[in-house]
């Protein structure tokens, strides 16, 4: 691919008329190929000429009538081979890229999936090795790897196994490095990144799934890890602004099943709180707010004691909202914690036991395990009560 140099000779006008011509002839005899090969002559011209201007005009003219003639191969033929001739302008392929992208969903309902990821394939490797076109070629690998990920969903006949066609859906997502894309806006960077963070996350919880199935230990953690890495490239301070809602709570959310899936019970905590202070979600008081409360004070209480645990909780204890009518009983439970007062285990499983056995964090496969790591956290506040006792301090 090449810059411009000196223009030698202005095509401009031999172009459009050339362009003219061709499109007459497409429409009177219908011979669209032949008027597209005409118009690759001139491309040659205006190229050797170094008229950037006129060879983006042809390149794009000789794509349309391509794409007219109704021969969908011959679009791939076209755009494969003047994306490759000797010298051609990054401004014409890019142009030509941007024309054949915005054919896709038109391409995939009215000539079917098969034509769809035969134009895939060949953006994927037009655009392979290119900088200057990293934004459309990651734009591309999303579309394919959600095509991917529905095929993991409702697989076809001759489809590989749901597991291969999440896996390579991940594995196509990996493989972009948005995060040192310089041509790509931050709010796309951030989207695809959680898109990697989120099929991760949905390959891990498969091999966990399977390795506890045959008896084994979970075997996703690789991927588990690989999500956390990628969520140390999203920008905190960018998704916090109001406009991207969406993104800071979808990366909450899925720092939530991280946290979950290590038993980090501060961590999830920590992750309902940024969800809980959302203004969107701050106007839903009785729905999402008072969900994100409770898991609040769920995980708070299931998390071990530290400085980091007890300034938190001691906070969340002082907040009005967690005095609100219909928050008694959440109320009640954190006080048992920040108070000096012994508890007993009976006290908290007869007076509290119904409203956590209703919460999706005490019940479900993982429900048990929490209600056993509750009963652990009672006993360890009740020994620490009692060591301050015994030692003289209030």
């Amino acid at each position: 691919m090449a810059e411009p140099g000196k223009k030698t000779k202005d095509y401009s006008e031999e172009a459009k008329a050339a362009i003219s011509v061709a499109w007459d002839e497409g429409k009177g005899a219908g011979n669209w190929k032949g008027a597209a090969e005409k118009l690759m002559s001139l491309e040659k011209q205006t190229r050797n000429a170094s008229d950037a201007p006129s060879t983006t005009l042809l390149v794009q003219a000789i794509i349309n009538i391509a794409y007219e003639s109704k021969d969908y191969s011959f679009v791939l033929e076209c755009l494969t081979a003047l994306s490759k001739k000797h010298g051609q302008f990054k401004t014409s392929v890019t142009a030509m890229i941007d024309l054949v992208m915005e054919w896709l969903p038109a391409i995939k309902e009215k000539q079917g999936v098969k034509t769809w990821l035969e134009w895939i394939g060949a953006l994927r490797n037009v655009t392979e090795g290119k900088i200057f076109l990293e934004t459309p070629r990651a734009r591309v690998t999303l579309a394919l790897a959600l095509y991917h990920e529905e095929l993991a969903k409702k697989p076809e006949k001759d489809s590989p196994k749901p597991a291969e066609s999440l896996q390579t859906a991940s594995d196509l997502l990996q493989e972009l490095q948005v995060e040192t894309y310089s041509s790509m806006e931050l709010k796309e960077k951030i989207e695809i990144l959680l898109e990697q963070m989120r099929l991760l996350m949905l390959v891990a919880k498969l091999k966990d799934e399977q390795a506890a199935a045959a008896g084994g230990l979970a075997d996703g953690e690789a991927d588990w890890v690989k999500m956390r890495i990628g969520s140390k490239k999203v920008n905190e301070g960018f998704i916090n602004k109001p406009e991207n809602k969406d993104l800071k709570l979808k990366f909450h959310q899925l720092m939530v099943e991280h946290s979950l899936r290590h038993s980090s019970y501060l961590e999830v905590a920590k992750s309902f709180y940024k969800i809980w202070e959302m203004p969107s979600v701050q106007e839903d008081q009785e729905g999402a707010a008072r969900l994100a409360l409770e898991h609040i004070v769920y995980y708070l209480i299931l998390a071990p004691h530290d400085n980091e645990q007890s300034d938190m909780i001691n906070r969340l204890y002082i907040d009005p909202a967690l005095s609100k009518p219909r928050r008694e009983a959440h109320y009640n439970l954190v006080k048992r914690f920040v108070t000096k007062e012994l508890m007993r285990w009976t006290g908290i499983q007869e007076y509290f036991g119904p409203i956590l056995t209703q919460s999706d964090v005490f019940s479900g496969p993982t429900g048990e395990k929490r209600y056993k790591d509750l009963h652990t956290r009672v006993t360890e506040h009740v020994s620490m009560i009692s060591r301050c006792e015994s030692s003289g301090h209030s």
